[in-house]
């Protein structure tokens, strides 16, 4: 008879180790998960966050002067974030090419509050052909879109 709960014994004691072991492995891996999906809403929450609008007129001759071959975008931070106004910090395609030679100015203040709006120079290098243009600002995630006719 001791030797039947000698062996129940066993058995029970072996059972529990491995119900902690897969409720060890179980509890490491929803952590896991956790601390995933935790850094991944803080990135999505920082994109949701930034919203620009170019404000340019497109029917202006304000927006690209065709004797420097520069064109100039007024674009709006309209989220709810301050955002760096650097060069390095946004990208600007023309008609679907990178632009490397982008300078920025805020123009109203010294950094690119919610409200503030900052100046985009972009030195294309080459004279534009009449017609139908596309320019697309990009700003963390943020892509706006501004056609324009030269």
């Amino acid at each position: 008879m001791a030797s039947v709960s000698t062996s129940h014994l066993i058995l029970f004691i072996a059972s529990l180790l491995i119900a902690a072991s897969v409720a060890g492995t179980f509890t490491q891996g929803v952590q896991r998960l956790s601390s995933a999906l935790g850094d991944r809403s803080v990135d999505v929450s920082s994109d949701v966050r930034t919203d620009v609008e170019v404000i340019s007129d497109p029917g202006s001759d304000a927006v690209y002067d065709n004797s420097s071959e520069t064109l100039t975008l007024l674009v709006k931070n309209t989220g709810s974030r301050d955002l760096d106004a650097s060069p390095d910090r946004m990208d600007v395609l023309v008609d679907g090419r990178y632009q490397p030679n982008v300078s920025t100015t805020v123009v109203d203040g010294s950094y690119w509050r919610v409200g503030n709006v900052v100046r985009i120079e972009v030195g294309l290098g080459s004279e534009v052909a009449d017609g139908d243009h596309r320019a697309k600002v990009i700003v963390s995630g943020d892509e706006e879109v501004l056609e324009f006719r030269a």
